[in-house]
């Protein structure tokens, strides 16, 4: 008989497309060990299967605008740190696009959100970014920035866009149709990977510029205020990326 070191060497090879056949073939087995694992692979079927629920869920917006030949999610990033740019980003999938797990960047670790950015760009019909510096926000405020990095995201896009789906905004100066959505990132697939990819590359610009500017725990904070970043701030004083408008508080 097999043993079950053996099955579970099997299971752990099994891709997951197979594992009906994992559960056919060892649903009969007594052995407690073996029933863990059968167990453990009919969990999986089900957590996958109501994660497919909750997507479709999430297209919800897509499905209704459907007659639209290319639907844009777009968020942003940003707007609260107390250094760095505010960026945004633009993302038109598939229609038919399964993006699993896509959700509200600040749910998902920073290990998810990396997987599911690789994801995207591969999937994504085109992928737009807008990056507006602390300079400018500091010159138009942070509601005018972000209304900037977001048309800047849609205009890098290509195809353009002939709906867009945005969180919880109108953009102003965009001539196609907007459908703002409260909590848009967690309603939308579509926000939810414009959200993701967002997160992404502003998180890798902080880490970069952390580099640059060592002694403000940039790569760790990316900008926010944690303590360690206030208390760099007040003993080192600010540096290039810092909003100047944002840190009158802590000087």
């Amino acid at each position: 008989m097999i043993s079950i070191s053996e099955i579970k060497e099997i299971y752990d090879k099994t891709d997951f497309k197979l594992l009906p056949e994992f559960i056919k073939e060892y649903s009969d087995d007594s052995r407690s060990g073996v029933k863990s694992l059968v167990n453990k692979a009919i969990k999986r079927i089900d957590l996958y299967n109501k994660e497919l629920e909750r997507i479709e869920k999430m297209k919800i917006y897509e499905n209704k605008y459907s007659e639209y030949s290319y639907i844009c999610g777009i968020d942003e990033v940003g707007r609260g740190p107390l250094a760095g740019p505010v960026v945004a980003c633009a993302v038109i999938l598939p229609k038919d696009a399964v993006i699993l797990y896509a959700n509200d960047s600040k749910q998902l670790s920073a290990a998810k959100r990396e997987e599911l950015d690789a994801e995207i760009r591969e999937k994504a019909v085109s992928i737009g970014l807008g990056v507006v510096s602390q300079t400018e926000i500091d010159k138009i405020n942070i509601l005018q920035a972000t209304y900037e990095a977001m048309r800047q995201a849609v205009s890098n896009l290509s195809p353009q866009p002939d709906l867009l789906l945005n969180d919880a905004v109108t953009i102003p100066g965009l001539p196609m149709k907007q459908v703002p959505i409260i909590k848009g990132d967690a309603r939308s697939q579509s926000i939810a990977c414009a959200s993701i990819v967002a997160k992404v590359a502003r998180d890798q610009m902080m880490v970069e510029f952390d580099r640059i500017y060592p002694g403000y725990d940039f790569a760790s904070n990316k900008g926010y205020g944690s303590e360690k970043h206030i208390n760099a701030l007040k003993t080192l004083g600010p540096c290039p990326i810092h909003r100047k408008t944002f840190i009158g508080n802590f000087l």
